[in-house]
């Protein structure tokens, strides 16, 4: 099982994920909102421990993103005493989210171990194996792509590339996420290779333009003329 625990405060992060390790546990941490989301879209955690009261990135805006792009992993929201009344469950708040589980602070280890591992059992969602967003359709399984209906011959790298894009309905990604989704490990040209690879990909899509760049930021799909938010189907 592998989890990674979302705590601004890097030492008790540290010993979360040091206590989950000792019982056998693959924890890795992240400080911020942002960070987690960047590791989430790489994929392969079973369980996201997540902290709530998150600086910057607030934890239920994290939940949202984790929901609302499909990142396939379970999530524990660890919530301050007297939260909405001892209401998690709140529209909008914590469980109200779409979080699986919650655990107030203070708790022991052995409370969040159990939580960790029950969640960890539940079977977790199948992505779909064609994504569509305005008129755009990859086929996950069959590595195929289309536009309106017209196919579109994309290289592995291509559809990688777009692959993620879609994934992220609408959230920025940037050119190391890209770099690290889609590419080999040790890519030495690595922003170049981005830009290359989003040139061909644009001219392939055609007009009008999907694949907006966000300066200092990186990537993101637009809606499209259909002013879509993109489906799994």
């Amino acid at each position: 099982m592998r989890v990674l625990v979302v705590k601004d405060e890097e030492s008790l992060a540290e010993a979360i994920g040091a206590g989950l390790r000792r019982d056998a546990v693959t924890a890795e941490t992240a400080r911020d909102g942002r960070e987690a989301l960047a590791k989430l879209r790489l994929g392969g955690y079973d369980v996201l421990v997540l902290d709530r009261d998150l600086p910057g990135l607030h934890g239920d805006e994290v939940c949202r993103q984790v929901i609302g792009q499909r990142l396939l992993t379970r999530v524990l929201m660890l919530t301050s005493p007297g939260t909405v009344h001892h209401r998690p469950d709140a529209p909008g708040l914590g469980l109200g989210l779409g979080a699986d589980d919650y655990l107030t602070k203070p708790f022991t280890h052995e409370e969040l171990l159990a939580r960790v591992l029950a969640l960890g059992r539940r079977p977790r969602p199948v992505p779909a194996p064609v994504i569509a967003h305005a008129g755009v359709t990859v086929d996950t399984a069959r590595g195929l792509a289309a536009r309106d209906g017209r196919p579109l011959a994309l290289s592995h790298t291509e559809l990688g590339v777009l692959e993620v894009l879609l994934r992220a309905r609408g959230a920025v990604v940037s050119g190391d996420d890209l770099i690290e989704e889609v590419w080999e490990e040790h890519t030495s040209y690595r922003t170049n290779a981005v830009r290359v690879t989003l040139g061909t990909l644009r001219a392939k899509l055609g007009d009008p333009p999907l694949i907006e760049t966000v300066p200092g930021a990186g990537y993101r799909m637009t809606g499209g003329p259909d002013g879509g938010d993109g489906a799994d189907v």
